[in-house]
């Protein structure tokens, strides 16, 4: 497998969350069908990987393993891109719930790295916990992607990894979350100093821009040779008052934003080589 260039980009979708109602939005792909989908959409538009949260029969966040497994085998199924569940859930999850999320046996899992406020909530990440599921992720051979939501979260990832040493795979990639309220803000001066502060560990980072900052977040993360995230669980809108009506539209418009910087996006078998996925 050719190694991943300067000139390539990882592009992830994130196209559901657990914040946006259905009611809210039709459009969000919130059904098994829905989403496979969207997967085999996003993938032939550009993607590489999928960031996955999961709803229930009424459309609700739920982290049922049984649930989350058989959406495992049927993106599996559907399409090539590297499966990537949240262990965040919505924010009223529990910590045991969220240690579980990897029995599903994804490819990779998010790993926020700290408590952080988020809009009116608090998303709840203590040290403890934090460690809890790295660990597991060793043990079991997920492939982490660190969320960075603040500046401090920067600074813990490398006492987490002092401590208990490399992931599963050797390979240290991270996603910086910019634009939440409570988080760091989506802006350049912020790019430049979380990027600066990364540990030296780390092998390859990200970026996503939520709302408003969505924009101007990828731009600097393809200026900065980062990689970027999209999707409908970050921004619900292509311009004031166009809705997205698809998340390939997102995926898409990474990808005219990447070849404008001379930038490819890459394929889901170079991300896992990128992020050293485990076999499957």
């Amino acid at each position: 497998m050719e190694k991943v260039s300067a000139q390539q980009v990882m592009i992830t979708v994130a196209p559901t969350g657990a914040e946006t109602s259905k009611q809210a939005c039709p459009a969000l792909p919130t059904t098994l069908k829905e989403l496979v989908a969207t997967a085999q959409e996003c993938e032939a538009a550009g993607a590489a990987m999928i960031h996955v949260h999961v709803r229930d029969d009424e459309h609700l966040p739920t982290l049922e393993v049984a649930r989350l497994t058989e959406t495992v085998a049927a993106l599996r199924e559907g399409c090539g891109l590297v499966v990537q569940l949240s262990t965040g859930g919505s924010v009223h999850d529990g910590f045991d719930a969220r240690l579980r999320v990897l029995e599903a046996g994804p490819d990779s899992c998010s790993l926020t790295m700290g408590t952080t406020n988020f809009g009116d909530d608090v998303f709840a990440n203590p040290w403890p916990f934090v460690v809890d599921l790295y660990q597991l992720s060793q043990e079991r051979r997920v492939v982490p992607e660190f969320e960075l939501f603040d500046l401090g979260q920067v600074h813990a990832l490398g006492r987490l990894l002092r401590e208990h040493g490399l992931p599963y795979g050797g390979r240290v990639h991270v996603d910086l979350v910019m634009g939440v309220p409570g988080g760091m803000p989506g802006d350049l001066p912020t790019m430049v100093a979380a990027v600066a502060a990364l540990p030296a560990e780390v092998t390859s980072w990200s970026a996503t821009g939520i709302g408003r900052s969505t924009l101007p977040v990828a731009l600097g993360a393809l200026a900065m040779g980062g990689h970027l995230r999209v999707g409908m669980e970050d921004v619900l809108t292509l311009a004031r008052g166009v809705p997205v009506e698809r998340n390939a539209q997102l995926v898409e418009r990474a990808a005219a934003m990447a070849a404008l910087a001379q930038r490819s996006p890459i394929t889901a078998a170079q991300a896992r080589e990128l992020l050293a996925v485990a076999p499957r």
